[in-house]
C-alpha cells in the first residue's frame, strides 16, 4: 500500500468518515457516483470495485457488462457542504476491465494516454480554465416560456446586496476546502451570468477539478435557494457561456512556448502546437461542443468564435494568445476559445492537446495570424482571408467528426462510436421537436 493510500485511510478513521464516494463519468461528462462504507475502502484499492458497466452510457455491452472502480487517492477530498456530522469525502476513480486493466471506454482514461503522449514527447501540459454559467431563480420558467436570471447586472457589474456576490464568496471558499485554487471571479456580461477561473494545474487535474467546480456551484446554489445552469445558450439575445482554457507546454521548468525575441515571443513548438489545434478544431467540434443548444452559442454571438482562426489577443479568434507581459516568460500559453461550458472536460482536453502534440510531431506550418474583428467580417471577407467556419449544427459536427481519422484514434474505438450514437440519438430527438418559435411564427398565417 503507497503513502497515498495510507493517508487516506487514516484520514477515513481520524476524521470518522461515514461515506467515501466513488466519482466517475459516463462518455458524454455526467457525473457518477457511488457510496462506499469506509470499511471497504482498502479492499477498493487493492481489488477495485465491481460494477455494472453496461447501465452507464457508453462504457461497456451487455455481454461486457462487469467494470471495476480503481480509486485514485490522490483525488481524496472531504466534502465541506455536507457538514462535520457524518462527514462524506470522494475521490475520482479509473475505469478498469475485470483484468485489472484500463478500460479503453473510460473518458478519464482517453485523456491520461494523451498525457502520456506528451510525457513521451517530454512534455507536461498544464491548462487554466475560465469557466461562465448562468444563475437562475429556479429551473421553472416564466409566462413568457423564458428562464429567469437572478439579477440584470452586466460585465463586472457589483450588484449592491446581490445574491450573486453571496453565491460566488460561497462558491470559491468551498472550492479552495477542496484544494481547488481559484484565481479570480466576477459578474459576466449576460443577466445572471458568472464567471470562476480556476488556477493552472496539469490537464488531468483539471478536469478533475471541472467535474469537482460544476457539482460546488450546482450544491452552493441550491443552498441559496435558486439554480445553476451550464447551458451553452439560455438566452437568445445574451451571451451564451464558454469554458476558454489556456494551454501551455513544459520541458522540465522550462516553457516551451516561450522564444525570447520571436514574433509574439512564440516559439515554434507553440506554433506547431496551435497550428494541430486549428487544423483539427472542425473535427472535434462534436466533443468541445456537445449538445444541439451549443451551436446557438458558437453562432449566436457573443463573443463565440465560430471560425478557424488565430490572434494575438483578438478576441474574437477561435485561438488567442494572450498579450506578453515582459519577464513573464514562463506564462507563455495559448487560449483555445471554442469549447462550451457543458463540454466533458477529459475528451475535450484529451482533443485539444491530441491535436496540438500531431501538429508539433508533423511540423505543422501556422497560417498568418488575424488582426480583423472576425464577427464583423462578411461571408465572402472571411472566406477571402481563409477562415474556414465551424460546423453550423450538432448533425454537421457529427458528420465531420464521423468521417475523422484523428477523431477515432485520439479518442479510441469504443468512446468513437459510443458518442456518436449518443449524440445521434440526441440529434433524432430534437429534429422531431415541434418548437414554440415554429407555432408562432407560422401557426396563425400557414
Amino acid at each position: 500500500m503507497d503513502r497515498q493510500q495510507e493517508f487516506v485511510l487514516r484520514t477515513i478513521e481520524e476524521r470518522d468518515v461515514r461515506f467515501v464516494r466513488m466519482w466517475f463519468t459516463d462518455v458524454v461528462g455526467s457525473l457518477k457516483s457511488v457510496a462506499l462504507a469506509p470499511a471497504e475502502v482498502e479492499d477498493a484499492f487493492e481489488e477495485g470495485l465491481g460494477f455494472d458497466g453496461s447501465s452507464i452510457d457508453g462504457l461497456s455491452r451487455i455481454s461486457e457488462s462487469d467494470m471495476l472502480l480503481q480509486p485514485d487517492p490522490s483525488t481524496f477530498q472531504i466534502l465541506p457542504w455536507r457538514g462535520e456530522v457524518e462527514p462524506t469525502s470522494r475521490m475520482f476513480c479509473d475505469i478498469l476491465t475485470p483484468e485489472g486493466q484500463p478500460s479503453s471506454a473510460d473518458p478519464r482514461q482517453v485523456l491520461k494516454r494523451q498525457l502520456g503522449e506528451a510525457s513521451d514527447m517530454g512534455f507536461t501540459c498544464y491548462t487554466h480554465p475560465e469557466i461562465e454559467f448562468y444563475l437562475l431563480e429556479s429551473s421553472e420558467l416564466d409566462a413568457n416560456g423564458r428562464p429567469r436570471p437572478i439579477d440584470t447586472g452586466g460585465y463586472f457589474d457589483h450588484v449592491p446586496d446581490g445574491v450573486g456576490q453571496d453565491f460566488r464568496r460561497a462558491s470559491v471558499t468551498t472550492l479552495e476546502a477542496l484544494g481547488i485554487s481559484v484565481e479570480f471571479s466576477h459578474h459576466e456580461t449576460g443577466p445572471g451570468q458568472n464567471e470562476i477561473d480556476l488556477r493552472y494545474a496539469d490537464a488531468l487535474q483539471t478536469a478533475d477539478n471541472i467535474m469537482t467546480f460544476r457539482t460546488v456551484i450546482k450544491e452552493m446554489a441550491m443552498q441559496k435557494g435558486i439554480h445553476a445552469t451550464f447551458m451553452p445558450k439560455p438566452f437568445s439575445e445574451h451571451p451564451g457561456s464558454g469554458m476558454h482554457t489556456h494551454f501551455s507546454l513544459f520541458e522540465g521548468d522550462s516553457n516551451a512556448f516561450f522564444e525570447a525575441g520571436r514574433e509574439y515571443q512564440l516559439s515554434d513548438v507553440a506554433r506547431s502546437f496551435i497550428a494541430g489545434i486549428l487544423h483539427h478544431a472542425p473535427e472535434m467540434t462534436a466533443i468541445t461542443n456537445q449538445y444541439v443548444n451549443s451551436y446557438k452559442r458558437l453562432w449566436g454571438g457573443g463573443e463565440a468564435p465560430s471560425h478557424r482562426s488565430w490572434g494575438h489577443n483578438n478576441r474574437s479568434a477561435l485561438l488567442r494568445v494572450p498579450l506578453y507581459k515582459p519577464g513573464k516568460g514562463q506564462s507563455a500559453r495559448v487560449e483555445y476559445r471554442g469549447i462550451d461550458s457543458a463540454a466533458n472536460p477529459y475528451l475535450a482536453y484529451a482533443c485539444l492537446l491530441g491535436a496540438g502534440l500531431k501538429g508539433i510531431r508533423e511540423g505543422y506550418e501556422l497560417e498568418e495570424p488575424t488582426e480583423d474583428d472576425v464577427w464583423n467580417l462578411s461571408t465572402a471577407e472571411r472566406r477571402a482571408s481563409g477562415h474556414v467556419p465551424l460546423p453550423g449544427s450538432l448533425h454537421e459536427a457529427l458528420r465531420v467528426m464521423e468521417e475523422s481519422e484523428f477523431m477515432a484514434e485520439i479518442l479510441g474505438e469504443q468512446v468513437f462510436n459510443s458518442f456518436i450514437s449518443n449524440k445521434k440519438a440526441e440529434w433524432e430527438e430534437y429534429r422531431q421537436v415541434v418548437t414554440p418559435y415554429e407555432l408562432n411564427k407560422n401557426l396563425s398565417i400557414l
